[in-house]
């Protein structure tokens, strides 16, 4: 194979000719969005690595160079890229200098077997060497002790993929083992320290950016609360591992440690001169919001959906959907010529909205596409704050929280009913600051009118389905079921929800997932059933923990243990009485034989008759007195 069957790739040699290094498709849609505000219109960009497709998307309007390792991977993106070089690290064209050098992949996906070993610091520095004066260099860099490792139900030490020829660790020094570690590589190589994200969930899937200092400081932020909360439930779903991420990722939030905890850390750095050995505070600093920086970047939705920034402004958070070319700058080189795609994906940025429905006539909810937009509201979030009473049994601190809610429902609605976000926002999605409540996203919003009622008993129902999946202590007792909990928790919010609403809550919250999931007909029937048949013995949904399912198996096993003492006290209740039935059938058979109740007997027997005679006798008098009566 020579460079001739791709006309626009180079093979400067080292290239591995039958490896790919391909990501999953929105695997990193956050990089492709914060890429996009990163690079100006026309600037040069060394793309090092294998991105997420997306990636390329957002930098349409630059000239892109692919620097790859694995030749595979230059056919998915030749056509999209202005040069792709398939070398490693060490086919860095000579004498080019760009504006921007993205390693979103980190540096060991640029690294290849067929060429010289270079370590992490050697790899660096030619990346910081291919640098202008004043460009930027967007790094990924792996944590070692990342939540990924904490909570993987395989030991990282034993890998045994294709890509894991060599396993990296704390051990390895030749690497950073923490964030600290890699501000002062940075700076040895001549490049100062813009900012840091941390990257949530996985190595290999990014769906949340969020910036390092603020999760440092905002312990109780709502925003960062939720979206660690959903980004590791959707990010490990159906994966086997030792304990709940998304619990450990939230503990880690309100102890200041969400972002050491991050799976992998996204740096911009800025080239600062000549390197050196001894970097200088300065050059460590972090300056989160230069360029107008977002402080997070989070995926909404499923695959395909877009990406939502948060901006900190002088009148603080407010949201902020991206647009294609975010950044320009005095010094960035135009294009002339602007290369068009015959077969471009679907722009990164634009909303999609979920495909109709079969039963869309009957569709509960729809999603507003201007949304989420405004400020975004600062307190805690409802959930954290239930699931905290909950655990100090502090039932006055729940009833304030539950009949608050309540209050803020009732004075929202419109003849006792509700409409839009309000109706459809559960406890994960409503901000608590003192005593006012908000909405946190209000991408979903209802299309019916719902009671105020049913609205209170669907929140209060998911809270009580993953306080009692989850097994959560709490204050009652531990023999309710989710319904049963759900009414309880009603009497708190001052509300008396019978069995009948609660019902109905089931029924609106299966409709409205069958509507955000946009699936059939029968998908609402199918997804009430399932609902309905939720029992506190049953694992969280999400990823398969096991705490979480050794915490069943416990629950499971003192039901269990709890129906066998019922079902051995009513055997024994039963014996009981089968033993008292035999001694009176005794006692009447031995009565039967004396002489007395022989001669009771033959005393009666005179009687009975009489008593029939007379009765015979009163029936005829009737019937001629009626006969008389007739004529």
């Amino acid at each position: 194979m020579t460079a001739g069957t791709a006309p626009s790739v180079r093979l400067p040699g080292g290239e591995m000719l039958t490896w790919s290094d391909r990501p999953g498709e929105n695997a990193d849609r956050p990089l492709a969005a914060l890429a996009a505000r990163l690079v100006p219109a026309g600037a040069r960009v060394l793309l090092a690595g294998a991105h997420d497709p997306a990636v390329l998307d957002a930098l349409t309007h630059a000239r892109v160079t692919c620097l790859l390792r694995g030749y595979r991977d230059a056919a998915t993106v030749t056509g999209r890229a202005d040069q792709v070089v398939v070398a490693g690290s060490a086919g860095l064209p000579a004498g080019e200098e760009y504006d921007v050098v993205i390693a979103g992949a980190g540096l060991d996906a640029i690294e290849s077997v067929e060429g010289p070993r270079l370590c992490w610091d050697e790899i660096l520095a030619r990346l910081a060497a291919a640098l202008r004066p004043d460009g930027e260099l967007l790094l990924r860099v792996p944590n070692p002790l990342g939540l990924h490792r904490l909570v993987a139900g395989d030991a990282w030490y034993a890998g045994r993929a294709d890509a894991e020829w060599t396993v990296d660790g704390v051990l390895d020094t030749s690497r950073p083992a923490n964030l600290d570690q890699a501000r002062v590589r940075l700076a040895t190589a001549g490049l100062g320290v813009v900012t840091c994200f941390a990257a949530y969930p996985r190595m290999d899937l990014t769906t949340a950016l969020l910036a390092t200092d603020q999760l440092s400081w905002r312990t109780t932020n709502a925003l960062f609360d939720a979206v660690l909360h959903d980004a590791c439930t959707s990010g490990f779903a159906g994966r086997f591992v030792l304990a709940d991420p998304a619990r450990l990722a939230v503990d880690a939030l309100h102890a200041g440690r969400a972002a050491d905890l991050a799976p992998s850390w996204l740096v911009l750095a800025r080239r600062t001169g000549t390197s050196r050995s001894t970097p200088t505070p300065a050059d460590m600093g972090e300056h989160v919001g230069a360029h107008g920086l977002p402080v997070a970047l989070v995926r909404f939705g499923a695959v395909g959906s877009t990406v939502v920034e948060v901006i900190d402004g002088a009148s603080g958070w407010h949201w902020r959907r991206p647009e294609p070319h975010a950044r320009t700058e005095p010094h960035a080189r135009p294009e002339p010529h602007v290369r068009a795609e015959p077969h471009a994906r679907p722009e990164p940025h634009a909303r999609t909205e979920p495909a109709p429905a079969p039963y869309a006539s009957r569709m509960v909810a729809h999603r507003d596409p201007a949304a989420p937009d405004g400020p975004v509201p600062d307190g805690r979030l409802l959930r954290s704050l239930l699931l905290d009473g909950c655990l100090r049994r502090d039932t006055s601190r729940l009833r304030h929280l539950l009949r608050g809610y309540t209050d803020w429902l009732t004075g929202q609605a419109d003849d006792g009913r509700l409409t839009g976000a309000v109706a459809l926002a559960g406890a994960e999605n409503l901000v608590v600051a003192g005593d006012r409540f908000a909405v946190l996203d209000p991408t979903w919003r209802a299309d019916e009118p719902l009671p105020v009622d049913v609205v209170l008993a669907r929140t209060l129902w998911r809270f009580s389905a993953d306080l009692l999946t989850g097994g959560y202590a709490h204050p009652w007792t531990s023999t309710l079921d989710v319904a049963g909990l759900t009414v309880v928790l009603g009497g708190v919010a001052g509300r008396d929800l019978d069995r009948a609403v609660v019902d109905a809550a089931v029924e609106t919250e299966a409709a409205v997932s069958a509507t955000v999931r946009g699936l059939d007909a029968d998908g609402p029937i199918r997804l009430a059933a399932d609902l309905r048949a939720v029992t506190p013995t049953d694992p969280p949904p999400g990823p398969r923990s096991y705490q979480q399912l050794r915490e069943a198996w416990l629950r499971q096993r003192d039901e269990n243990t709890r129906l066998a003492a019922a079902l051995k006290w009513t055997e024994e209740l039963l014996t009981s009485r089968e033993r008292a039935l035999r001694r009176a059938e005794a006692k009447i058979d031995l009565l039967s034989g004396t002489l007395g109740y022989k001669a009771a007997r033959l005393a009666i027997t005179p009687a009975r008759l009489a008593r029939r005679g007379a009765r015979a006798a009163t029936r005829r008098a009737r019937a001629i007195v009626t006969r008389k009566e007739r004529t």
